[in-house]
């Protein structure tokens, strides 16, 4: 069976493109927006003579991927070998302004995800849709992998809680595709706009050895710090150090594929600690303790004491595995080992200045809340994330396209 993400059936499949003749037709792409052929999305349209390319629009980290760390915005531009306006949809502005809006009658998003909900790439096709419904315009999300596969973890987000990181009421790995996750935005946020999937052919998401990610297909990174597979597998887990005093291995070469990295903490005895108080929500992979010296971010220059994860090869159980717990549990430990610690780091995180990071994070206080109570223990956040987890389950399962 030929596999094929959605921007190969457009291409190859001439009746799926024929209403967008004599449309003006915007791009929304990033550095992993390619073909099976690794043609850009951006070119692999602009040859196909029966579609007009009028603007393209780049996410976070840009529509070239450039821009490494959160916060760090996208200029507008003009495409010089297309003519066409390249906006940004994160600088300025993080929603399309009506002018953007006015450029074109059709918006194909084609954006790679890691079935994560704080990865912004979901909240940027909330904002799109949004903004169509309001102009009468057209979005058809050209549907991806989710690499992460199917499997649903952690709590839902709390109303109130909305972020950029936070489209809504969502757990933390949402087990969806792009596509199947603007059906549930149409629905929850009764959208009222022409939306479209172009599907994807033959993705079996519980197939080995990808469990989502194709193995005929090659990793583009979707942002600079996904760097493969594992990075994808592990996110749901690892990007809660982002709203730590913790490195999450940014400037290194395996950003968020680690636990944690500090200089003054030991791997070993929080490994231990770890295995002590939830010995089951360690499976589905292996954890390495080891050392790294980032060269820039958290603890840069200075040697770091971490536990790297593998939930890859041998070791990668896809049933087993579940980052939210595991990295939920290497807090705990860490706070039942040094008491004082400093986990929680008090920045302004993706334009939300006025709660801690890690509460933005997780969509409310929850998980921080069981971290820092000594009474606390795992079966208490377990039965809390199961019924969420249950919740979406049920919410989803007539979405599901594949």
């Amino acid at each position: 069976m030929n596999m094929k993400f959605g921007i190969d059936r457009l291409l190859d499949e001439q009746p799926l493109r024929a209403p967008l003749a004599g449309k003006r037709v915007a791009l929304l792409a990033h550095p992993a927006s390619v073909t099976r052929g690794l043609v850009h999305s951006l070119d692999a349209l602009a040859s196909c003579d029966d579609i007009t390319l009028a603007a393209a629009f780049g996410p976070q980290h840009g529509l070239k991927g450039d821009k490494q760390d959160n916060m760090v915005e996208t200029a507008n531009e003009h495409d010089p070998v297309y003519g066409i306006p390249v906006f940004s949809l994160y600088g300025e502005v993080r929603r399309p302004t009506p002018e953007m809006m006015d450029s074109a009658d059709v918006f194909l998003f084609d954006l790679q995800d890691l079935g994560c909900r704080i990865y912004t790439f979901i909240t940027t096709l909330l904002y799109l849709m949004e903004a169509a419904a309001k102009a009468g315009k057209s979005v058809w999300v050209l549907d991806r992998p989710n690499p992460a596969g199917r499997p649903v973890e952690g709590t839902l987000l709390r109303k109130g809680q909305e972020s950029f990181v936070g489209a809504g009421p969502m757990p933390m790995r949402h087990g969806l595709t792009m596509g199947e996750m603007g059906h549930w935005f149409q629905r929850h946020f009764r959208l009222d706009l022409d939306y479209r999937v172009i599907e994807m052919h033959y993705w079996l998401p519980e197939a080995a050895p990808g469990f989502g990610w194709p193995d005929d297909r090659i990793w583009i990174n979707p942002s600079p710090n996904a760097a493969n597979l594992n990075m994808a597998r592990a996110y749901a887990g690892t990007v809660m150090l982002e709203g730590t005093t913790l490195s999450e291995g940014r400037g290194t070469t395996r950003p968020l594929e680690v636990l944690f990295g500090a200089p003054d903490i030991d791997a070993g005895r929080i490994l231990a600690e770890m295995e002590r108080l939830a010995p089951n929500w360690l499976q589905g992979c292996a954890l390495r303790p080891c050392w790294f010296e980032p060269t820039f971010h958290k603890h840069a220059g200075t040697l770091c004491s971490a536990l790297m994860i593998h939930a890859e090869g041998p070791f990668y159980d896809h049933a087993a595995f579940r980052p939210w717990r595991l990295q939920a549990l290497a807090f705990k430990a860490i706070r039942n080992l040094y008491p004082d610690y400093p986990i929680w780091r008090d920045f302004p995180y993706e334009y939300e200045f006025d709660r801690l990071a890690i509460d933005v994070i997780n969509g409310g206080p929850a998980l921080r809340e069981w971290v820092d109570d000594t009474a606390s223990e795992p079966g208490d956040l377990d039965k809390l994330a199961s019924a969420d987890e249950a919740e979406w389950r049920e919410t989803v399962a007539d979405l599901v396209l594949y």
